[in-house]
């Protein structure tokens, strides 16, 4: 047969094709009236479910006129103020989401972005130490207040000199949300009262709600809300193809940001007063919003204010009956149905169609031309050691800096010990009194901190320059959940609390479930960090469950480990992670030499002989054990592992991998930030987690403000 009878051939008898699906914008009106119907449903249910012993004849029955008094305080007092808010606030959540991921550019993004629910937790924990603050109306008042300071503060920082971006939003919104909950920490460590009412608060509930009095003071502010993001739907739109031809069309991008973050708050604040804070619903309705309708920003919008307000009343409805006659937290009720959804949405193949997928292209910041540093070669017979200049003075630095730290630590406290003194004990010299405070109680406590805070600076490290940002830490594995919730059951099981390897242990079977969960590590960093957000949504709603249910010392106790504290930290803890460091602080100098090859694009990689896949596992798994050691000394301690390679990257210079300026910074950070917290208040101390935190925040405002951030970052 030529080949023209078998092209004829082919022609005249073509395999059957699969039928095409309708493309996503054909699908929006079905997927809307599906959504309705469910919600329609929802409600219904929430309704006719919960105490009373009203069910839906008699629901009806109120519905139709009827005068009971019975009926008007079950349904019409109760339940239907309470199936009302659960509709508004969810809608206002998903729709705050989805607005803040289009105005971000990240569909990772969510509510408590803005710094609006750690305004809100501050609010509500000041009312509550200071002012005596027991109501829910209190609460209201003050939580509405805080979240609007808050969000005020972050337009304010990032739309000064150098004009607004969404990075910058970013920023503003991290640095300050950090540095109020760091506040709200200090404050409750130091007051059982205000942790015993703020415990409850943080849960998320809708239980407190009777009548439309609460609803109806912030239902001017939830329509305001809607409406402007109504008004900002068109230029948002318009924001998507880029500030230059966002200009052209008539638009001014950072107004429009202005605008958008306004709507964000006022919606997020009203619902986080009206129900307290439930932040993981922002980013879910988002996120599978835009899995259904792709591009069309109003589509997003309208699914995402469907999904909130469904997702919100439905778990409403599930805290009533799964356990009865109590109430479960609905924020737990929200990550239980959340976290598969969104497992699932990322699993699947649709996930480069939604621009979720990562690019081999380099970071978009572009790399700078960096004048080569002066370089010595050191040579002893078949081997030689280049050492650059400039790192190796920035070293020697921060060794000094390191030393006179300890020398610090030692000395700092109630006694009367000065300096010399310090410095003979703490080589075994001079007074009997002397030596046993400072070797036996003191140096134990600095010898833990300074591996931790190593290990949490080699960890940042390693995952900032694996992942091109500078803003990427272990935390989005779910290290730090992980470890929580592992000492949680340690404590639980054993009646004490937990040993050293309960941290390192939870932060393993954490990542490696994110692993198994998301399919691998590869290519996919997107699909990794969504499942870890999924996975630390659960365990943290889980551990602040247990925290409201044991008794109020045991759970104020557990809350200051879990704020980051060396108390009661010896040699004890500190052996097995100077171990680990022995060993693995080596290898990661090892792996430095491809981490540099790996700046690049992975094809440049390659060709120099790095295999890219390879030096990502072995980085990521070296940056595991390492975070996991650290939690198990001093708990999930904040901002170090991202403070620590930015500060020795700007000592030591962009042109290698500040490997071990890290390990000096981190050792340095910890014991400073301890050493401030056992001292800077007589008679109380402040865990060295609420510490950095506090100091955390201003650190990312300086990131934030400094020139060239951006590079930078």
């Amino acid at each position: 047969m030529s080949l023209l009878q078998g092209e004829r051939a082919e022609l005249a008898d073509p395999e059957p094709s699969p039928p095409a699906r309708p493309p996503l914008h054909a699908r929006v009106p079905l997927t809307s009236a599906v959504l309705l119907t469910v919600v329609g449903a929802l409600a219904a249910a929430s309704l006719c479910i919960g105490a009373g012993e009203v069910g839906a004849a008699g629901v009806l029955d109120y519905l139709g006129g009827s005068d009971s008094a019975r009926l008007h305080l079950v349904v019409g007092e109760l339940r239907l103020p309470r199936t009302t808010t659960a509709l508004l606030v969810g809608a206002a959540l998903g729709i705050a989401g989805c607005l803040l991921q289009a105005v971000t550019r990240n569909p990772l993004a969510e509510t408590g972005l803005l710094g609006v629910n750690a305004g809100a937790s501050l609010g509500v924990v000041a009312g509550i130490a200071f002012l005596r603050v027991e109501t829910g109306f209190g609460h209201l008042v003050w939580a509405f207040a805080g979240a609007v300071l808050a969000s005020g503060l972050v337009l304010l920082i990032s739309s000064g000199s150098g004009g607004s971006s969404p990075l910058r939003l970013v920023l503003a919104g991290s640095a300050l949300g950090a540095t109020f909950g760091g506040i709200t920490s200090l404050i409750i460590v130091n007051s059982a009262q205000a942790y015993d009412g703020f415990r409850q608060w943080v849960l998320g509930s809708l239980a407190g709600i009777e009548g439309f009095g609460e609803l109806r003071l912030l239902a001017p502010v939830l329509a305001l809300g809607f409406v402007v993001a109504l008004c900002v739907m068109r230029p948002l739109s318009a924001l998507a193809l880029g500030d230059d031809l966002a200009r052209g069309l008539g638009h001014r991008p950072g107004v429009v940001r202005v605008v958008v973050a306004l709507s964000v708050t006022l919606l997020t604040a009203s619902a986080v007063a009206l129900v307290g804070p439930i932040s993981f619903l922002g980013l879910l309705a988002g996120f599978v919003a835009r899995a259904l309708a792709g591009p069309r920003l109003f589509a997003q919008i309208g699914l995402a204010g469907l999904i909130g307000a469904g997702v919100l009343t439905g778990a409403d409805v599930l805290a009533r009956v799964v356990s009865k006659p109590y109430e479960a937290p609905v924020a737990v009720i929200v990550a239980l149905i959340g976290a598969p959804v969104l497992i699932g949405i990322v699993r699947s193949r649709r996930l480069g169609a939604l621009g979720m997928t990562d690019s081999d292209a380099p970071s978009a910041t572009g790399r700078k031309h960096v004048p080569a540093d002066r370089q010595l070669v050191l040579r002893r017979g078949p081997f030689s050691l280049l050492v650059a200049h400039r790192p190796a003075l920035a070293a020697v630095a921060l060794a000094a800096l390191l030393v006179t730290a300890v020398v610090f630590a030692a000395y700092a406290g109630q006694s009367d010990l000065d300096i010399p003194r310090t410095f003979r004990a703490i080589f075994g010299l001079g007074d009997h009194f002397d030596v046993l405070l400072v070797q036996q109680f003191r140096l134990g406590r600095i010898v833990a901190a300074l591996t931790a805070g190593a290990a949490l600076g080699l960890a940042g490290c390693l995952t900032q320059t694996l992942a091109r940002n500078r803003l990427a830490t272990p935390e989005l594995l779910g290290v730090n959940d992980g470890a929580t919730a592992a000492i949680l059951v340690s404590v639980t099981l054993s009646g004490t609390f937990g040993a050293w390897w309960a941290g390192p242990l939870g932060a393993l079977v954490a990542v490696l479930v994110v692993t198994l969960v998301a399919g691998g590590l590869g290519q996919r960093g997107y699909r990794v960090l969504v499942v870890g957000l999924a996975m630390s949504a659960l365990a943290s709603a889980a551990t602040q469950v247990v925290l409201a249910r044991r008794s109020l010392s045991s759970a104020s106790s557990l809350y200051t480990w879990a704020s980051g504290s060396l108390n009661g930290r010896s040699y004890d803890v500190a052996w097995p992670v100077l171990i680990g460091l022995a060993v693995l602080v080596p290898a990661a100098l090892v792996v430095a030499r491809h981490l540099n090859v790996l700046r690049f694009d992975d094809a440049t990689a390659a060709s120099l002989g790095v295999s890219p896949a390879r030096v990502r596992l072995v980085c990521m798994l070296l940056a595991v054990a390492l975070a996991g050691l650290a939690v198990g000394i001093c708990g999930p301690v904040g901002f170090v592992a991202l403070a620590s390679p930015v500060i020795a990257s700007r000592l030591a210079g962009p042109l290698k991998v500040p490997v071990l300026g890290s390990v000096l910074v981190g050792a340095a950070l910890i014991l400073l930030a301890d050493t401030l917290g056992r001292t800077v208040f007589d008679g109380v101390e402040v865990p060295v987690g609420v510490v950095t935190t506090v100091l955390g925040g201003p650190f990312l405002l300086w990131v934030l403000l400094g020139r060239s951030s951006a590079a930078r970052l």
